[in-house]
């Protein structure tokens, strides 16, 4: 069985993302810090909150550096979780984590904001997250910003909202997805039980 971590940033109920990794066979603890010490197989930094008081509530809480908890353990990004891994956001103030380069940016005002709702995925190129997961499959969106990465390259997936937003990025060892995968149904099931398997590795 994989033990995984959800970090907790104080902002809201993670219930349904805790449930869906163990309906797929996870051992799931939520933490706050990252002091204590590292037995987990993947981390989960969940898709709930703001950007500034999510980063400060990384930054601040826990002698450890983020970088130097995770190492090489596979981490999986939800919306706000994704846009995390970038420089910066224009939602706020505070630097990113800085793990993938590029930035955050609103969506555009010409566009219905926050976009809620289902939207299908235009598969770029295989991914971790991605096997099994049908071209034009429907995910679940609440969102309000999207990344902009410097390189294509990282993008694995993006879906179509008036504009090409990118749905799915990986570099390295950091998986995101700009929907939420524990609220879209068998598809993402599947995303779930890929990541765990690439925590398994």
């Amino acid at each position: 069985m994989v033990r995984v971590a959800i970090f907790d940033y104080g902002a809201g109920n993670i219930f349904s993302l805790k449930n869906s990794l163990e309906k797929s066979g996870a051992t799931v603890n939520v933490i706050t810090n990252f002091d204590e010490p590292n037995n987990y197989s993947g981390l989960l930094l969940p898709g709930v909150g703001n950007f500034d008081p999510a980063i400060n509530s990384i930054r601040n809480y826990s002698k450890t550096e983020f970088k130097d908890y995770v190492g090489d353990m596979p981490v999986l990004g939800i919306c706000l979780g994704m846009e995390m891994f970038f420089e910066k956001s224009e939602e706020g103030k505070e630097k990113g984590l800085n793990v993938i380069n590029g930035e955050v940016i609103v969506l555009p005002p010409s566009l219905k904001v926050p976009h809620m709702g289902w939207n299908d995925l235009e598969i770029k190129r295989p991914g971790k997250i991605l096997e099994g997961v049908d071209d034009g499959s429907w995910v679940y969106f609440v969102h309000s910003y999207r990344v902009k990465p410097n390189s294509d390259s990282v993008i694995t997936a993006v879906s179509d909202y008036g504009i090409k937003v990118p749905a799915v990025v990986e570099q390295d060892n950091f998986i995101g997805t700009q929907f939420h995968p524990e609220k879209s149904s068998s598809v993402g099931k599947i995303m779930i039980e890929n990541f765990l398997d690439v925590c398994k590795k």
